[in-house]
């Protein structure tokens, strides 16, 4: 093995460094998962965990990667062929629509650079353009630090009797750090 001096920093989704502190205070031995000790964790991170979305419904934790995540959103919640709009600002996002398109979903994409946030008002054009209610879902997401993209997700949900528009908001960048 070969040396490396310094300090390995982590930087994914980042770059995110955990401050000391953080590690400092993470550094005690694992909690065994069948334990009383992670039980009782567990309950107080689901409670804490409605406070962070804003909701006194269950919570629920789906152990994966971020991609994991995105597939069982998709496929759970969707049907093939159903419509997505997805916005081009990044790679995550381009990687999310790819997998959309993979899985069977007619993707829209909203093309962008992505050296800027995503015009929001085209969002809300799209939404409103869809009478039909074709469009079933809108991944919607943040990437610059402090920039979030501000459309109404549920501007038409049941306004004709219709579905309901859902919207996905992938956590790893901000939850928490904004509330929605």
């Amino acid at each position: 093995m070969t040396f490396k001096p310094g300090r390995h920093f982590l930087q994914i989704p980042g770059p995110t460094n955990v401050p000391d502190r953080v590690l400092r205070a993470i550094d005690n031995p694992t909690i065994d998962h069948r334990g009383p000790d992670f039980a009782v964790l567990a309950k107080e991170v689901l409670a804490g965990m409605k406070t962070v979305f804003q909701t006194n419904d269950p919570v629920i934790i789906y152990t994966a990667s971020g991609t994991g995540g995105w597939e069982a959103a998709l496929v759970n919640t969707l049907n093939p062929g159903d419509k997505v709009l997805a916005t081009d600002l990044g790679q995550f996002a381009a990687l999310w629509a790819k997998m959309a398109g993979n899985l069977g979903f007619n993707v829209e994409l909203i093309p962008n650079d992505w050296r800027h946030g995503i015009d929001s008002a085209e969002v809300g054009r799209r939404l409103s353009a869809d009478k039909n209610h074709e469009i079933k879902a809108v991944e919607r997401r943040r990437y610059n630090p402090g920039h979030t993209a501000h459309f109404d997700c549920g501007a038409r949900s049941n306004s004709s009797g219709g579905d309901v528009s859902r919207c996905w908001v992938p956590g790893a960048e901000g939850i928490g750090s904004k509330f929605l």
